[in-house]
């Protein structure tokens, strides 16, 4: 990435690769990474940002929760759940939720890879 910088930006290092037809296994590597450390994604999302944060597999939504900021694991009421895929397909949130795709998940809700929380 520094040498991309310094010669010219990430599209000149993308066209370089491009021409040499070169590829990058970084998505393997943070893949075989997360499978290897028992790791998924879940997201949060907000008018401004989309994060994603990183949990174990089996962890229950409070202490998905927690990772964010311990208050609210402590203060943990529910968690409004929609799928990545859901999103994609209906393209809103509202959209999601009109086709009654949002689900409110309790304290024994296991976090699934991939899922769009908010938590209350």
């Amino acid at each position: 990435v520094m040498d991309a910088e310094i010669s010219g930006g990430m599209p000149a290092k993308k066209k370089y690769m491009d021409e040499a037809g070169a590829r990058t296994i970084i998505p393997k590597i943070i893949k075989s990474g997360y499978k290897a450390l028992n790791l998924i994604h879940y997201f949060t999302a907000g008018k401004d940002e989309v994060r994603a944060w990183s949990v174990k597999v089996g962890t229950y939504a409070p202490k998905a929760a927690g990772v964010i900021h311990t208050d609210f694991e402590k203060n943990f009421n529910c968690a409004e759940v929609m799928t990545y895929d859901d999103l994609m397909e209906l393209k809103t949130d509202a959209a999601v939720k009109a086709a009654g795709k949002l689900q409110q998940k309790g304290r024994a809700y296991e976090v699934q890879d991939g899922d769009i929380m908010h938590f209350k």
